[in-house]
């Protein structure tokens, strides 16, 4: 407490600083030509923040920080664009969005030339060039490049997810998800590619799918150099030299390493195939599995080998077929180390090793390492039977 004025301060720093207010010691020497806006300014050494929020108590220095703020609360935007009709809560922002119409891009980065409009932009863009991320989270000590960033990363530890859609009341931590998300209800998809008309509810997955018609892969992996076109396919691919696979089955205790491959796993347990051909009615579990199909519908094979010209009906077969020419074997047994060019022949190996034989025959009850020796098996009942 002060002994002057008997005003009140959380830690002693603040206390002292504003004893200076009585004392007339210098603080920082700043000048000003108003006493108001000298009294505003010695709030930034006092700590003082007189202003709250009625609705979440969050507090202010100056009372039109307060009343910007409120426009949060109350959903009022009362600065509008002549040229869009565009509304804002914030002059400052109206001021941003005009120079979209201008085209004016006043901040060039020496680095790339990238151009910006506004220096904020500027400074927060030369921090991908500099490594630089000056927020620190004080919970898990993660640190951003953006204020932003951080700010909803926190919602993490906190749980808090104050975006909630009005349709199906699903909540979100950021706006822009929200956003994103009520155009599944709407079918709006506002971003179309240039290059294939195909159209999305985000720019980021514009963004990302450009990339397939550029053959630009930005995202590198460290351990093996392995390029992707989008962040986390490069995050997915990671986990791959972790062994980490954070999502897990909760019937099979399958885990993996991607969201979508869990979904699609569980679909196996539920018996559902949401995705049906228009020619023959035949059902799958995943889309691309479909569009792979109907492919044998239309005859068309997109995907062409470099080496000898084989075409193929999906990027996975055309992958898997290169391997011939590379001889490159990228699955080993964990067992004996032997190495597979493809995934389902390791799994088909390490039965010898555990002794499974899953597949069992319902005539006389022998059982398989394979499907396929199964069905060799079956035929011999057949011939029988004849």
């Amino acid at each position: 407490m002060c002994s002057t004025c008997e005003k009140c301060f959380t830690n002693r720093q603040h206390l002292l600083e504003h004893q200076r207010t009585h004392t007339g010691g210098p603080v920082c020497e700043q000048s000003f030509i108003l006493k108001t806006d000298l009294i505003i300014h010695e709030q930034i050494h006092t700590g003082e923040k007189p202003y709250s929020c009625s609705i979440c108590k969050k507090c202010f220095n100056q009372k039109r920080d307060l009343a910007r703020h409120q426009r949060v609360h109350t959903g009022e935007k009362p600065y509008s664009c002549s040229e869009c009709g565009k509304s804002f809560a914030i002059k400052t922002n109206l001021d941003e969005h005009q120079k979209v119409h201008t085209e004016e891009k006043p901040f060039t980065c020496l680095v790339c030339g990238k151009r910006f409009r506004n220096k904020q932009h500027l400074v927060e863009h030369e921090r991908i060039h500099t490594g630089e991320k000056p927020f620190s989270c004080s919970e898990c000590g993660k640190c951003f490049r953006l204020r932003n960033n951080l700010h909803v990363h926190k919602r993490i530890h906190t749980g808090d997810r104050p975006f909630s859609c009005p349709e199906c009341e699903r909540c979100f931590t950021q706006r822009s998800d929200l956003t994103a998300h009520r155009r599944g209800h709407t079918g709006e998809k506002p971003y179309s590619c240039s290059e294939c008309g195909k159209c999305f509810t985000r720019k980021r997955s514009l963004v990302d799918h450009r990339r397939i018609h550029t053959g630009e892969r930005p995202y590198a992996c460290t351990e093996c150099g392995k390029r992707f076109n989008q962040k986390q396919a490069l995050v997915a691919h990671q986990r791959i030299h972790t062994k980490e696979r954070p999502y897990q089955c909760t019937e099979c205790g399958k885990g993996f390493n991607q969201k979508p491959s869990l979904i699609i796993h569980q679909r196996i347990h539920t018996g559902e195939k949401p995705y049906a051909c228009a020619e023959c009615g035949k059902r799958f579990i995943q889309l691309q599995t479909l569009i792979a199909h109907q492919r044998l519908h239309t005859g068309e094979k997109p995907y062409l080998c470099p080496e000898c010209g084989k075409c193929f009906t999906s990027n996975s077969k055309l992958v898997r077929h290169k391997r011939m020419h590379t001889g490159e074997r990228p699955y080993s047994c964990p067992e004996c180390e032997k190495c597979f060019s493809y995934r389902s022949h390791v799994v088909l190996h390490q039965r010898i090793h555990t002794g499974e034989k899953p597949f069992q025959c319902l005539e006389c009850g022998k059982c398989f390492l394979s499907k396929s020796k199964l069905v060799r098996h079956q035929k011999t009942h057949a011939r029988k039977k004849r």
